[in-house]
């Protein structure tokens, strides 16, 4: 793969915002916006909004984008009343989803319902290719009903279809503080989990383990990439190899001026080394939030970046 795909959302106080954005590089530092900085999807079901977005590129060759059904557009002023609380509680219990075989023709939105009513609001899914199940493990944050939707824990279901699941369970519980957005990766046979910790520490920590599904340990190299950081104000981990075979890692950086926030870059030539910062080098066109990498190839980058969608087809 000799380019890249930034699937992500804007943080607007208009619907717009919270909708699905493409961005595309070809070094993963430098990236330009397509459909002239447009939506290319558009949530219209559950609660019209979708933040949070992961894309996947199957084994069979489909792609597949999921994220969390919310709209703070929406819902914020009207049925959350303002609450950040009462949206983990009594948000979506269901995660928005398309597909598509080329990245520009995409199946109509589905709803992934996976709460079966215990969980509060489903954030930020990612998925992981099992293979030793030969299976994908669809993950995400929530509270749940059993400790009065307190802290936030990590749950999984698996599918081999994206149309049918199991029955959601516990990943990663982190016992001194809620743990949210999850992102993992396969490398030579083992898995690493980047996770937003609410405290201690307050910010990104780095899990491993031989199996998607855990148990995990901590990656002490990284606690020290992040000793240095205001680690409160850094989430939405997302992380790609680079074509010199460095590990690039992106933090949303978010508390700032809308001018100062958004993604930055961080690089060690493995995930178990220390990272370090690389924003001189990193330039995006308008601010953008909580989103995933994936690596593609010249042929699909060209399509994308001729990519135009008919304003009639939002």
């Amino acid at each position: 793969m000799d380019a890249y795909l930034f699937v992500h959302f804007r943080e607007k106080r208009t619907p717009d915002g919270e909708q699905v954005y493409f961005g595309i590089s070809r070094d993963g530092f430098r990236w330009e916006a397509i459909n002239d900085g447009e939506p290319v999807l558009w949530s219209y079901k559950g609660e019209k909004g979708v933040r949070d977005c992961t894309i996947t590129r199957t084994e069979d060759g489909m792609f597949v984008i999921m994220g969390t059904d919310l709209s703070l557009a929406y819902g914020m002023p009207n049925q959350y009343d303002g609450s950040w609380a009462e949206i983990n509680r009594n948000g979506s219990d269901s995660l928005v989803l398309w597909e598509s075989e080329n990245l520009t023709d995409w199946s109509e939105q589905r709803m992934v319902e996976l709460g079966d009513g215990q969980f509060g609001c489903l954030w930020a899914p990612d998925v992981t290719y099992d293979r030793k199940c030969g299976d994908y493990v669809v993950h995400w944050s929530s509270s749940h009903r059993s400790d009065d939707f307190e802290d936030k824990a990590i749950y999984y279901a698996r599918t081999d279809s994206f149309e049918s699941f199991s029955e959601p369970s516990l990943l990663y519980r982190k016992p001194d503080s809620g743990v949210i957005d999850s992102a993992m990766y396969e490398e030579d046979g083992t898995y690493y989990c980047f996770l937003k910790s609410d405290a201690n520490p307050e910010g990104i920590i780095l899990l491993q383990g031989d199996r998607p599904t855990g148990p995990f340990t901590r990656v002490s190299a990284f606690d020290r990439t992040m000793a240095e950081l205001e680690g409160g104000r850094y989430e939405a981990p997302t992380a790609v190899q680079l074509a010199d075979g460095r590990r690039c890692l992106f933090l949303d950086y978010f508390g700032g001026s809308p001018e100062t926030q958004g993604y930055v870059p961080f690089v060690a030539d493995s995930f178990e080394d220390e990272f370090e910062r690389a924003d001189e080098e990193f330039s995006f066109p308008y601010g953008f939030k909580h989103g995933t990498v994936l690596p593609i190839t010249d042929e699909e980058y060209d399509r994308l970046a001729a990519y135009e969608k008919d304003p009639a087809e939002r």
